[in-house]
């Protein structure tokens, strides 16, 4: 062998560098899961009442519905100044509030200073007030 084939032979040290940074793919991944953020010393209610005080200033509208009726297009197309409209409920039954659509109470209808307003005289529990109101 030749000088030139030795040196050919000789082997090379090299110098292995680790990534310095791990792919996503292969990092795990360590979490809580949310039933353990809770503790006996700490009940979900004063979350609650924490999270609905933020809340407080969110704009909702609110609308007094007295009745509803079905009428066909042409019936609508007819109104005019002097029609009137038969609704599902009788004079003087309760009427329902609406908070951005959806019923949470019924009360009176009352006269003050010449406006009109509500008297609550039932608050909707969850389970009524998740039917559709009644047409």
């Amino acid at each position: 062998m030749s000088e030139i084939d030795t040196d050919i032979e000789t082997p090379v040290e090299a110098e292995v560098v680790a990534d310095p940074a791990p792919s996503p793919e292969g990092e795990a991944v360590d979490y809580v899961p949310f039933e353990a953020t809770l503790t006996a010393d700490q009940p979900a209610a004063t979350d609650l009442a924490g999270d609905l005080e933020r809340l407080r200033d969110v704009p909702v509208e609110l609308a007094v519905e007295i009745g509803r009726t079905r009428m066909t297009i042409g019936e609508t197309l007819a109104l005019g100044p002097g029609s009137i409209i038969t609704l599902n409920r009788l004079a003087g039954e309760p009427v329902d509030l609406l908070v951005n659509g959806k019923p949470i109470a019924r009360g009176e209808v009352v006269v003050i200073d010449e406006e009109f307003g509500l008297r609550i005289t039932e608050v909707v529990t969850a389970a009524r007030g998740a039917e559709p109101p009644a047409e």
